[in-house]
């Protein structure tokens, strides 16, 4: 079965460059899946899991906040705000910043930007179902 080339890349880093099977990325308005031969797409991204898997192993997750996907026959590019493999988020942070944000759409203080506490807590989200303990 033929292979896409999966490439997720932040301002910083590349953070992963690997085959890949299948992908699946969070849409805004909605997740999408992509396999090989796919039709060129370009959408853009919100906060949530990419996962992708290789030919015989099991999924892979990672952790975006928003950004662009780029799809064409045998290649995925994602290009993120922020991206974070499973295996190198650091869980009781991401349960903390989900904690503070709650607490900060909860008690809505008078200068709070709910647009950015929305935001901080989808990331944090994201983060913790990548880490598979959300």
């Amino acid at each position: 079965m033929p292979a896409l080339m999966l490439e997720v890349i932040t301002p910083e880093k590349i953070v992963l460059k690997t085959e890949a099977a299948s992908v699946t990325a969070p849409g805004i308005q909605g997740y999408l899946g992509v396999l090989p031969r796919h039709a060129p797409l370009i959408t853009p991204l919100k906060a949530g899991v990419v996962t992708y898997s290789r030919e015989g192993s099991e999924a892979e997750r990672l952790a975006v906040s928003g950004g662009f996907l780029e799809a064409g026959a045998d290649r995925v590019v994602i290009l993120a705000d922020t991206a974070e493999k499973a295996t190198d988020i650091d869980v009781e942070r991401a349960r903390q910043a989900k904690e503070r944000a709650e607490k900060r759409l909860r008690e809505r203080p008078a200068n709070l930007d709910v647009a950015r506490a929305e935001a901080a807590l989808q990331r944090a989200l994201a983060r913790l179902k990548a880490a598979g303990v959300c």
